[in-house]
């Protein structure tokens, strides 16, 4: 007997379980976290800037986080990921000579890739909570992740 499952993402954790989505997700991609030392001296010759909001999601209140964000940067593109008033991740995007519509790309594979990671996650430690074995895990060229399990 076999079952399929299509899973849609609901991100509700604290900002570690976030910060480690989001690095984890971010390296893919050539992106490297920075300092908000080095950020804050590069901030002023950023023209172009967009905001992209993961919808289903919400980082929790009192885990961290309120004013914490993670800063990463792939030649000169600056994201900046964090927890808006309403408690959702949000990345900003920023780049100079870059179009609001390239950064609103960039922002939107960034979050996707970080919920992608979050999802996983979640969903291989579940699986080991109830002794269920991965049996075979592939991920195709449009980055649809299968994992095949055998329930014990």
């Amino acid at each position: 007997m076999s079952t399929v499952m299509v899973i849609a993402p609901l991100v509700i954790a604290n900002w570690s379980v976030i910060s480690a989505a989001v690095v984890g997700a971010v390296g893919v991609l050539g992106f490297a976290t920075v300092n908000e030392g080095v950020t804050a001296s590069r901030r002023v010759k950023e023209t172009n800037r967009a905001e992209i909001e993961l919808d289903e999601s919400e980082i929790l209140e009192g885990s961290g986080g309120s004013g914490e964000e993670i800063v990463v940067e792939k030649d000169d593109v600056r994201a900046i990921f964090s927890r808006d008033a309403r408690g959702a991740l949000k990345v900003c995007v920023e780049g100079h000579g870059r179009s609001k519509a390239e950064l609103r790309q960039i922002g939107e594979e960034l979050i996707g890739r970080v919920t992608q990671q979050y999802v996983y996650h979640r969903v291989v430690t579940e699986l080991a909570n109830r002794n269920m074995a991965i049996v075979n895990e592939e991920v195709s060229e449009d980055r649809t992740v299968k994992i095949r399990v055998r329930n014990w």
